[in-house]
């Protein structure tokens, strides 16, 4: 029979009645002929609660337990799910990561898929098992210990699922149904997306979108699984959500498809820098085996032999940051007179494949940011996407300002 992974996140199995309702949904697809692999999540709060519980009893925990720990909110979502379909006469059995096995590297926490082996799961439906309930998020190491894949590994497993299995579609069940052209909550005119392409939702999840998990879709896009996104508390069918797909699927794309936003970043500069080969890896080397995200980096043009250098990081990350740097400083690796922190700054983003044949977008960006009175500290772009870095607040008027200048609300 033709394959489906379903997967629902934390709110759409909060409670024993949404964990019905997504039974309900997992119904439906098998009438319909498929064969189906859920993958689910802890109920909502739960993951939260655990990692509180472990941090409580051991600060310096042992991440091996932390992972027995945190998995165990998805074992219990998964066998639920069973009961509930079993219930409703769907022959379906519960499926832990190590029974499957999902293969993971050692890496506690932050464990990264190697291998889903077919064989235990293919027999299982070969003998009449309709559904599969998998635990997201968990696997397990060549050492046989429980793994953790991170936070929003679920979303990863499942499209790990779609592409060892060749599934026809992997939906992601969520509390939104779908992607939008930006944040409903800061934009009223903000539209949804029929379909959007990998690299497209690529760029909107690692620049703030927060619907779809980056690793998730960086598989998808690798494995040419075809997501979709839709709601779990509404009535859905196969017109519903909006597809992420390969760009060739998509018929008409505009120029840009949505603004993103991260509002928590901070801007940091090392002024007066010697300018010298090697200065770069002198100053990122240590951010990057101190833990810090670096985003946009600028550097202004040198001047006595001195040059200032800017970057952008996450603002609880801002500590960190200085901590290396004034360390690199006082073991002679870098030399500057002084690092300046500006924690009160966002970013904002145009996305859109259409802006690789078409000239222009910056400058109708710009001007649109002008036009209300917002300066841009930083400008990085790529292929298929301008972002900026803004006085904060500012942030939600310049996300209004971009959606009304590139029409977005224009199917």
């Amino acid at each position: 029979m033709p394959l489906l992974v379903m997967k629902f996140g934390g709110t759409s199995v909060g409670d024993l009645d949404r964990i019905k309702n997504a039974a309900q949904k997992v119904k439906r697809e098998v009438e319909r002929g498929y064969d189906v692999i859920v993958i689910v999540s802890a109920m909502s709060g739960k993951t939260n609660e655990l990692v509180g519980w472990v941090e409580q009893t051991s600060p310096l925990f042992d991440a091996r337990e932390y992972d027995a720990v945190v998995s165990s909110g998805e074992n219990v979502t998964a066998g639920l799910m069973a009961l509930t379909l079993q219930e409703m006469d769907i022959p379906a059995r519960s499926w832990q990561g190590w029974q499957v096995p999902l293969k993971t590297t050692s890496a506690h926490s932050a464990a990264r898929i190697e291998s889903i082996p077919r064989d235990n799961l293919d027999a299982k439906f070969g003998e009449g098992m309709r559904v599969a309930v998998i635990a997201g998020f968990q696997g397990i190491s060549p050492e046989g210990r429980i793994t953790t894949l991170g936070r929003g590994g679920s979303d990863t497993t499942a499209v790990a699922f779609a592409a060892a299995f060749d599934a026809e579609r992997c939906d992601i069940y969520t509390d939104v149904d779908g992607v939008y052209t930006t944040d409903p909550r800061i934009s009223d005119k903000a539209r949804k997306l029929d379909r959007i392409a990998f690299e497209e939702m690529l760029e909107l999840a690692s620049l703030g979108a927060k619907v779809l998990q980056t690793r998730s879709v960086e598989l998808a896009m690798r494995y040419k699984v075809k997501l979709r996104v839709l709601s779990s508390f509404e009535d859905t069918d196969e017109n519903s959500g909006t597809l992420v797909c390969d760009e060739e699927d998509i018929v008409e794309q505009n120029v840009v498809s949505g603004v993103a936003y991260q509002r928590d970043e901070a801007k940091m500069t090392l002024i007066s820098v010697a300018d010298r080969p090697g200065i770069a890896a002198a100053i990122f080397g240590p951010l990057a085996e101190a833990g810090v995200n670096v985003d946009m980096i600028v550097q202004n043009i040198s001047e006595d032999g001195r040059t200032d250098m800017t970057f952008s990081c996450p603002v609880n990350q801002v500590a960190r940051a200085s901590e290396a740097l004034t360390k690199a400083k006082d073991a002679g690796s870098i030399n500057f007179h002084e690092l300046v922190a500006d924690t009160d700054v966002a970013k904002v983003s145009v996305v859109g494949i259409g802006m690789r044949s078409h000239a222009g977008v910056a400058s109708q960006m710009f001007e649109a940011l002008s036009r209300e009175n917002i300066n841009i500290r930083v400008i990085t772009t790529s292929e298929i996407k301008i972002s900026v870095l803004i006085d904060r607040k500012y942030m939600e008027l310049a996300v209004q300002a971009l959606h009304d200048t590139f029409g977005l609300e224009k199917a």
